[in-house]
């Protein structure tokens, strides 16, 4: 029963971070592709369908914010119970994760459907832009129950070393969307023409199995937790210990989500143009973050376990691997960034429409060549805060991420494109991720000389 517990503890480090994260990598490339995909069916409907999307996208990164955040909480607690060698308590905290997960789908239906008309017209877009904006964020984030759940299911599988079903969960789920969205979107066959509705729904769709596959991994599959929802019963140090990780985690997320609305702000200063580019970019970025992303899930629980076993071999080993091959992942994304923006700008604009074509080309070619340098640093970023979570220091994690998002890029963006113009604003990406590798670095050599030192490394095999 404890099999997966053993082999965080004893597996050779390499092959079992790659065994664990290759799971989740696949299906984070699978839901990088559904993202590319739904932008670019919207993006063929119009340009103002396009620019509405980007302008929901800071509550739909809200929304995995708080599904991701108390999840990254939850996995952690149970990893580090598990090392501990702390059963009942590793079986309580998957518990208390979903129903913090179901409680927090259930806010969101508040946010889509009452807060999100006001905080879209805020950036005063124009009123066919404002018009499709509010009915996509009605569905993609009003109905986000299903998304928050599904990530909770993964999170506490993935905790006890399971990627399998994880995967699954994503990667079917994005072939539903997938599928869905030119039928909705375009009203092919039987389905009615529904613009961005239909792309919204067409996400819930995929979401909604998702979680379905996901309740099969967590109550019937995996077998290292036993959860049992009829003996439930509120512990408040069980939620206190989740969020301990997991609110700093929620926060530091839901900076991206503060992050793109300020920027939005200043970008529609210049033009809607510029909007779309940069939800272009984030959509692109994505193939390049999420399998960092994947390689983080299999790394935390590694990581926790033996910071709960206090193993320090083994815990700086499983860092160091996962830095070295997201700094190998990044590389190759800026190298892809820097040859062919030209191409991947392409596919988010209509072939009928030349002159959105020729601006998408002015604003966006040098907007990717310049954002994609920062994509170094945030290897270090992602992996650095990785660390953190894993050994309870999830303070550490938002402090860096507060400085990159929030203290450095917004005021270095206004600034910048008030000085120069609208090619000068992208260089508060790189700027930022210099200040918070910087921050980041400082914090690690921290933990590891006050804390880690103290470890005994009477296991050391296997590493």
């Amino acid at each position: 029963m404890m099999e997966a517990q053993n082999k965080m503890g004893t597996a050779r480090m390499g092959p079992l971070i790659f065994s664990m994260a290759l799971p989740a990598m696949i299906s984070m490339v699978i839901n990088a592709l559904y993202n590319i995909v739904d932008s670019i069916f919207v993006a063929q409907y119009s340009q103002s369908a396009l620019a509405a999307v980007s302008l929901v996208f800071p509550l739909q990164t809200l929304v995995i914010a708080v599904a991701v955040g108390t999840g990254v909480g939850v996995n952690s607690l149970i990893a580090r119970r598990l090392g501990e060698k702390r059963q009942l308590h590793a079986d309580s905290a998957a518990e208390h994760g979903l129903m913090l997960g179901i409680i927090g789908g259930a806010a969101f239906l508040i946010v889509g459907f009452v807060l999100s008309g006001p905080f879209l017209a805020a950036f005063r877009p124009e009123a066919d832009t404002l018009e499709q904006a509010i009915q996509y964020a009605h569905i993609a984030v009003g109905l986000s129950f299903f998304l928050m759940v599904s990530i909770m299911c993964e999170k506490i599988q993935q905790s006890t070393g399971n990627m399998i079903v994880p995967m699954l969960q994503g990667l079917i789920g994005a072939i539903i969307n997938i599928v869905f969205d030119p039928l909705l979107i375009f009203g092919i066959g039987p389905f009615p023409q529904m613009g961005v509705r239909g792309a919204a729904l067409a996400t819930i769709l995929g979401q909604v199995v998702g979680m379905l596959i996901g309740f099969w991994g967590v109550f019937a599959h995996q077998k290292t937790l036993r959860m049992d929802m009829r003996r439930f019963r509120w512990r408040a140090q069980t939620v206190k210990d989740i969020y301990r990780i997991g609110l700093p985690s929620i926060v530091m997320q839901s900076v991206v989500s503060v992050m793109t609305a300020g920027m939005n702000a200043i970008l529609i200063g210049f033009s809607q143009t510029a909007v779309n580019v940069l939800g272009v970019y984030f959509k692109l970025q994505t193939f390049v973050f999420m399998p960092v992303f994947g390689l983080n899930q299999g790394a935390l629980p590694v990581m926790g376990y033996n910071y709960g076993a206090r193993n320090r071999k083994r815990l700086m080993s499983a860092y160091r691997i996962a830095l070295f091959t997201a700094v190998v992942i990044m590389l190759i994304g800026l190298a892809v960034f820097q040859i062919m923006p030209q191409k991947m700008l392409l596919l988010f604009v209509s072939r009928d429409d030349a002159a959105a074509a020729q601006e998408m080309m002015r604003v966006g070619v040098p907007a990717l060549k310049t954002i994609s340098l920062s994509f170094i640093g945030a290897a270090f970023g992602i992996i650095n805060s990785t660390f953190f979570q894993a050994v309870g220091r999830g303070m550490d994690s938002l402090i860096v991420s507060v400085c990159r998002q929030l203290v450095v890029i917004l005021p270095a963006a206004w600034v910048l494109g008030r000085v120069a113009g609208l090619n000068a604003v992208w260089y508060a990406f790189p700027i930022a991720e210099i200040a918070a590798f910087v921050i980041s670095f400082i914090l690690v050599v921290r933990v590891c000389k006050n804390e880690l030192s103290h470890f005994d490394d009477k296991k050391e095999a296997a590493v």
